[in-house]
């Protein structure tokens, strides 16, 4: 991980600092991210602040019909947004694979990729890989399309020598996962399985894959980075169609880990659009950030052979 901020630099931004006054003077205009999950709470705010800024936002997306309201939606507000629509099933590895393929055949650059998307499931459920639903999207699918997309990055940002970005949305409850963090011996086993613990589990994968991909970036001298971050605790649809936060005792730990107030979906969106386009995270990679500022993830996600032993079981089932 290498990355600072002085006194100086560090922005004067907090929770309830918006998407649009984290990015408030920042010209997009040249840039292409793929952003997925978009259709709904901090995703379309994401892609809308982006588009604003002059980003050409692809949108990865499940449902493509919602993905057209979106899309117009944001046009009819910004006229000159640059905003377009590709189906991607994040559970399922035929659907990430056929929506690189095509990305990557299309000739489009790619400088920032956001990997928002996420499922909070209520019940144990396998993927149509058969793998747990909750690592299976929150995770893998989102392993997969960064190693399938990652060379079109590397170009991209050799040709237009602008850093290109990866951003994972994580969580804080990446700090309350399963004992041991991720439970590789029987990651699809029913038995000991919590619904909270599967969803804290996928998050801190998220965090540790953000990580990994960090030192090898630098490692390889690639211009790119990549960052985690937690949005803060926001009521969207995320968990509206879930039981994982039944439980009181899980709700309260939820709360206590996001800080008293939750945000909006404007606020919710804001570390995102901040790691994506503030020119002060240009070059910092490996990092966690919390309110649009530098924050501190747990000693597990920042455990570097937990992050290797993550990567190898990874490729490991992309691989199968």
């Amino acid at each position: 991980m290498w990355w600072s901020f002085s006194k100086k630099e560090k922005p004067a931004f907090s929770a309830s600092s918006t998407a649009e006054e984290v990015t408030q003077g920042i010209d997009g205009s040249g840039l292409t991210a793929v952003v997925t999950g978009a259709t709904s709470g901090i995703g379309t705010e994401t892609a809308r602040v982006l588009a604003l800024r002059g980003v050409h936002v692809i949108m990865g997306v499940r449902n493509i019909v919602a993905a057209g309201d979106v899309k117009a939606a944001i046009i009819k507000e910004i006229p000159t947004a640059k905003v377009d629509a590709m189906d991607l099933d994040l559970s399922s590895m035929a659907s990430v694979r056929k929506f690189a393929l095509n990305f990557n055949s299309s000739g489009l650059p790619l400088n920032i990729l956001i990997n928002n998307a996420g499922v909070a499931t209520g019940k144990f459920m396998l993927s149509k890989d058969n793998v747990e639903q909750h690592f299976a999207t929150n995770h893998l699918g989102h392993f997969l399309l960064t190693n399938l997309l990652l060379e079109t990055m590397k170009r991209t940002a050799r040709k237009s020598g602008r850093v290109g970005r990866i951003i994972n949305v994580s969580s804080e409850g990446h700090r309350v996962s399963y004992h041991g963090g991720i439970r590789f011996d029987n990651i699809n086993d029913p038995s000991g399985y919590s619904r909270y613990f599967a969803y804290c589990q996928s998050k801190l994968a998220n965090v540790l894959h953000a990580n990994e991909l960090a030192r090898r970036l630098k490692e390889d001298g690639a211009n790119v980075t990549a960052n985690s971050l937690h949005p803060g605790m926001i009521p969207t649809n995320l968990f509206s169609s879930s039981s994982i936060l039944s439980n009181s005792v899980a709700a309260g730990l939820f709360k206590m880990l996001s800080g008293v107030v939750l945000k909006n979906v404007q606020q919710g969106a804001a570390t995102t659009c901040y790691a994506a386009l503030h020119p002060e995270v240009e070059r910092i990679s490996g990092a966690y950030f919390v309110n649009s500022s530098l924050g501190q993830a747990s000693s597990m996600a920042r455990d570097v052979n937990l992050a290797k032993k993550l990567w190898d079981f990874s490729m490991d089932i992309i691989n199968r």
